[in-house]
């Protein structure tokens, strides 16, 4: 008779690749400061990263951090204190990053697409009430447009630095691009009460001398914000700790060799993932591609040509792009080694579409949040990868699945809420101890409030969030795992799911499917009878209380900054 299987016996470590194992936890006793310190000598001379033709190297890089280390000091930046990064990927974010961390203080990434309110509210959330300086480095563009509108209310914020995206391109490149348009920007004027400085004029000025400041791996380094789907977005503090086991973790999973990879990554830094790459890339001596406009699927595929890429990082919806590009279909990816894709479900036709073209076996999904720094499950590097799921708990992680309203572990193949243990789960969430408790339990289990599936082998598929799940009549509609069926029809480009409550039935809720056509799909126009020909569709291969009972045919689906679509903006659509 077979043993009962247990998430507590971790069976699904029997599909590690072979060789892997834990790693020592005194390998965490680092900070990501002294992670890096071997790579900057080691490969001195070697490019870092590629931006829009200019290639920086990491002497270069290691000097610049140590100019914007410096002038943190200077202008009376002490250990703890908070850097707001807002920018999109270029040089200046990865000499920001460097530079804040070997200040002591901590980053906290901004996304550009903020508005004037929403960065206001981060900012000062990072302040607490002037239990921090906050420094923030901005785009002269979002300076004009947002900060000048907003400096006053800026209780914390201290110092302001700003820089154009094209401050590191030739000259003429520059005056070029701004010439026709093609380089926003913005102008810089005094604001009172706050030290304004250029990037590239001040910052660039200062010593390249190391500075000596004394960080812990229990120091937080990160304050990463997370939406969540209700609520204020929340600071999820990250030690060095958190983030050093994370890396190391990766790097061993992926069996990346030092020195030897060239990373492209769309995913943007501010975001967890973005940031992620972009940090494990330095520490293993990798060079790396930084893609502003991750839309761009031209400039990508010239990049991926020239620098002969290894490693692939996007989000689904921008793969989805990339796979619309002739360009990129007819290229030869031979060099083109593990595709990793993140941060949200990725239908398993479109996974396979994307092997036919990059080859069989190379797409990777993985599974993370903010809260967990942010990797926790990933498919084997080498072996069985299950297309259509997030893989198997990795290195140093215990993880379970419980029932959601009992706490209750589920039987191994049944729904629940993935929760997951180990040195990855971060500190709590920034000044609000009532929001950590509820995320993390008293065993160190992070909460994080998707439903997933475990299979006899380990293998996960996320079928939906916590608070997505519709409930119909008493059943629950998984919406991820409709929309994934769904997609299959030939006329659906992207789909959403998202309930409304039932006038006629309280406590039940009414499917609504939003829509965005396949640009490759041609019809009649009669958009009724498209609709009736998509919920038949779903007659066939859904429960009947799965299947829509509306159907919203949109021209463009609302998409988070990373590209996730974004259920929050179509629930305000009710």
């Amino acid at each position: 008779m077979q043993k009962e299987l247990t998430y507590s016996s971790r069976f699904w470590k029997k599909n590690w690749d072979p060789g892997l194992d834990d790693l020592d936890p005194k390998e965490f006793e680092t900070t990501y400061v002294e992670m890096c310190k071997p790579t900057f000598k080691e490969f001195a001379d070697k490019m870092a990263v590629e931006y829009l033709g200019v290639e920086i190297t990491f002497k270069q890089i290691d000097e610049y951090a140590n100019q914007f280390a410096n002038m943190l000091l200077d202008n009376g930046f002490k250990k703890g204190d908070v850097v707001g990064i807002n920018l999109p990927n270029s040089p200046q974010y990865i000499i920001a990053l460097h530079g804040t961390l070997r200040a002591g203080c901590i980053v906290s990434g901004v996304s550009p697409l903020l508005s004037a309110m929403q960065i206001e509210y981060q900012l000062n959330d990072l302040g607490g009430n002037g239990q921090k300086q906050v420094a923030l480095v901005t785009l002269d563009a979002i300076f004009e447009g947002h900060i000048t509108k907003i400096a006053d209310k800026l209780r914390d914020t201290k110092l302001i630095i700003t820089t154009n995206i094209a401050d590191f391109l030739p000259k003429i490149k520059q005056i070029l691009g701004k010439a026709l348009g093609k380089v926003p920007k913005g102008k810089v004027t005094p604001l009172p009460g706050k030290t304004v400085m250029d990037f590239m004029k001040n910052v660039l000025n200062y010593p390249k001398d190391p500075v000596e400041v004394d960080i812990s791996p229990d120091d937080v380094g990160w304050i990463q914000y997370t939406g969540g789907t209700t609520g204020p977005p929340k600071g999820a503090m990250l030690t060095h700790r958190n983030c050093c086991s994370n890396m190391k973790c990766i790097v061993s999973w992926l069996q990346w060799e030092r020195g030897k990879g060239v990373m492209c990554s769309g995913f943007p830094m501010f975001h967890i993932a973005g940031l992620t790459v972009a940090e494990s890339a330095f520490y293993n001596g990798w060079s790396q591609i930084l893609i502003p406009n991750p839309r761009d699927t031209d400039h990508i595929v010239k990049t991926m040509k020239k620098y002969k890429v290894t490693n692939l990082v996007n989000v689904p919806s921008l793969y989805q792009l990339l796979i619309k590009n002739p360009k990129f279909r007819e290229m030869d990816h031979s060099n083109l080694g593990t595709c990793v894709s993140a941060a949200s479900p990725f239908p398993k036709e479109s996974q396979e579409e994307l092997e036919s073209i990059i080859g069989k076996g190379k797409l990777l999904e993985l599974y993370g949040m903010t809260e967990t720094s942010p990797v926790s499950t990933m498919n084997p590097s080498l072996g069985k990868k299950k297309l259509g799921t997030i893989g198997i708990p990795f290195l140093n992680v215990e993880l379970k699945i419980v029932d959601p309203d009992t706490g209750e572990e589920v039987p191994i193949g049944e729904p629940g809420e993935i929760c997951i243990h180990g040195p990855l789960v971060m500190k709590g969430y920034y000044n609000k101890p009532e929001e950590t408790k509820k995320a993390i339990d008293e065993d160190g289990y992070m909460h994080t409030g998707d439903v997933g599936v475990m299979d006899e082998d380990g293998y996960i598929r996320i079928i939906d969030r916590t608070k997505d799940m519709i409930i119909v009549g008493g059943y629950k509609v998984f919406s991820t795992k409709v929309e994934d069926i769904l997609s299959e029809h030939p006329a659906i480009g992207m789909i959403a799911l998202i309930g409304e409550p039932n006038p006629d039935r309280p406590g039940s809720e009414i499917v609504n499917a939003y829509i965005q056509l396949d640009p490759d799909y041609t019809y009649d126009g009669n958009e009724e009878a498209l609709k009736e020909s998509i919920i038949n569709f779903a007659k066939e291969k859904c429960a009947p209380y799965e299947v829509p009972k509306k159907i919203h045919i949109v021209e463009e689906l609302p998409l988070t900054a990373v590209g996730k679509i974004d259920k929050k903006v179509l629930r305000q659509k009710k």
